[in-house]
């Protein structure tokens, strides 16, 4: 079959020929934004998953959503070796930039932009090709407090977009990277814009951990969020998602052959995709048959190991690989802490430091209290090919 017609599209945010699944998230994600600009609360939304659950693709999916409905936006992924000012510096002030060109918003935009500048200036802001040539405001979003300054900012904004008629939406990915303070002031600011009722939205996604994190960082955040869950399509879903690219390409699939890809990929919407890429330029006609997918399967293994499993295993350290392997020696997770410590014949407090920077590099979470899994599906089965013993060949040798 043509590989130029493949229609499959793994790759880390990759939009999929078919998002299915997804349109309960997607359609409370567009009430909320259509509400806000008619000057009603809409509550943001925090993404929860594990990797290849197709959280980016979503927030992707809710930017263009946002773009349709007349909001400004602005993504950002949240690395782990920059702060969440430096981040939002560029982005806020091209939001006003937009703003100031609207002539009802132009007041507004100024006076923002003053803050903003203040902001930049008591963070000691300085990015190459990003400048605002307004004076700063003495006395707003300079007191040196995150939670403090970056609310004050946020409400400027707001006020400017309701001026203008808009609304501003903000979407970050992998919000667990922030720093807890960071995490704080965001949940701040998002509370104040709420208060106010200004038509300002965040939209973010991060592990399953966030939740807990957003918790301690601000107590209501639980009130101030939506958290849905993204976990694995089920099976109606998952067949949708690999049956119909292939049909509009008017290609087809063996019933068996899909029942096989859903067994291999439990779901998972990249694998789904990895799958049915490897299916599709290993097949030579229609149907795709299960012995294609038996051979896929295969390339899509060595694919993962080389490239999605391999680059997050290489982020460890040996004390820490050493940890994830005792993980996945256990079976399938979750996996009681205790037993891992027992595995590795170690006190159980005494791996307490080790597996938080475990968990702060995204690899682990902990879904209840004492248990911990990881946060990639079927890395545990990676880890186990990968530490398998070589078999003797029959001479002694290997």
């Amino acid at each position: 079959m043509d590989p130029v017609r493949n229609p499959f599209a793994p790759g880390a945010g990759s939009q999929p020929p078919e998002l299915a699944g997804r349109d309960h998230i997607i359609r409370d994600a567009e009430i909320a934004l259509q509400r806000i600009l008619h000057g009603r609360h809409g509550r943001s939304q925090l993404l929860l998953g594990l990797r290849g659950v197709g959280k980016t693709v979503l927030l992707n999916r809710i930017e263009q959503v946002a773009d349709a409905n007349h909001h400004l936006t602005s993504f950002i992924e949240a690395p782990e070796n920059t702060t969440l000012a430096e981040l939002l510096y560029p982005r806020m002030a091209q939001v006003l930039r937009r703003l100031s060109a609207i002539e009802s918003a132009k007041a507004n935009a100024h006076s923002a932009l003053r803050a903003l500048r203040s902001f930049a200036s008591v963070f000691k802001i300085k990015l190459a090709g990003v400048s605002i040539s307004v004076d700063a405001e003495t006395g707003v979003a300079d007191s040196g407090m995150l939670e403090l300054d970056l609310a004050e900012v946020f409400l400027r904004i707001g006020e400017a977009a309701k001026s203008a008629g808009r609304a501003w939406t903000l979407l970050i990915d992998e919000v667990q990277y922030l720093k807890s303070d960071e995490l704080a002031a965001l949940i701040v600011a998002i509370h104040r814009i709420n208060q106010r009722q200004l038509p300002v939205m965040f939209f973010g996604a991060g592990l399953p951990q966030l939740a807990a994190l957003s918790g301690e960082a601000k107590s209501y955040a639980e009130r101030l969020f939506n958290f849905p869950a993204i976990g694995p399509l089920d099976p109606d879903a998952a067949r949708t998602a690999i049956v119909q690219p292939i049909v509009d390409e008017g290609e087809s699939i063996a019933d068996d052959a899909v029942a096989r890809i859903l067994k291999e990929t439990q779901g998972y919407p990249y694998y789904l995709q990895e799958w049915g890429f490897q299916s599709w330029n290993l097949a030579e006609h229609s149907p795709i048959t299960v012995d294609v997918v038996d051979a896929a399967t295969q390339a899509a293994l060595t694919r993962l190991d080389q490239g999605f499993f391999r680059v997050r295993y290489d982020r460890l350290t040996p004390k820490e690989r050493e940890y994830v392997v005792a993980m996945a020696g256990l079976g399938s997770g979750p996996y009681r802490s205790a037993d891992v410590a027992d595995a590795l014949s170690e006190e159980i407090t005494a791996l307490g430091p080790r597996r938080a920077k475990i968990i702060s590099k995204g690899m682990i979470y902990s879904p209840a209290y004492g248990d911990i899994d990881f946060t990639v599906p079927l890395f545990d089965e990676f880890l186990r090919r990968i530490t398998a013993p070589t078999p003797l060949k029959p001479n002694g040798g290997v």
